[in-house]
């Protein structure tokens, strides 16, 4: 493993679902891997809302970040995968609220599929703090 890169793995967030890292750190950012609406206890989506599926990858984003510790308002890009972009104003509501103020950078992009048959997907980088 290079110095200039380290991986980072979040007990508040769920197991990855294949072979990568919660996320890098590296160069003073991490970068986040793509994070599903897998609730954390049971490694099982989460039912309900595209919202609230919306909140469960920012809550899980939130777990990586603290656990290299940064907070989810430090990103400076985020992008947001989605099956439905008709449901897009549903996933805005929702993303506002964890950015009331100097939202990062976002990219939305839609996609036919997402992994375990989500209809959302967000990763993130994040600016880690000096020090």
């Amino acid at each position: 493993m290079s110095d200039q890169r380290r991986p980072v793995t979040a007990l508040g967030a769920p197991s990855a679902v294949g072979p990568y890292s919660h996320g890098i750190v590296s160069g003073g950012f991490l970068f986040c891997s793509g994070q599903v609406p897998l609730d954390p206890e049971t490694n099982k989506l989460i039912e309900g809302t595209i919202g609230d599926r919306t909140r469960r990858c920012l809550d899980n984003l939130t777990a990586v970040c603290a656990a290299a510790g940064a907070q989810l308002g430090d990103a400076v890009r985020l992008t947001v995968y989605t099956t439905d972009m008709g449901q897009f104003a549903a996933i805005n509501e929702a993303y506002a609220a964890y950015f009331p103020a100097d939202p990062p950078a976002r990219v939305a992009i839609g996609v036919a599929a997402l992994p375990l048959g989500t209809d959302v997907e967000i990763d993130a980088v994040i600016a880690l703090p000096a020090g």
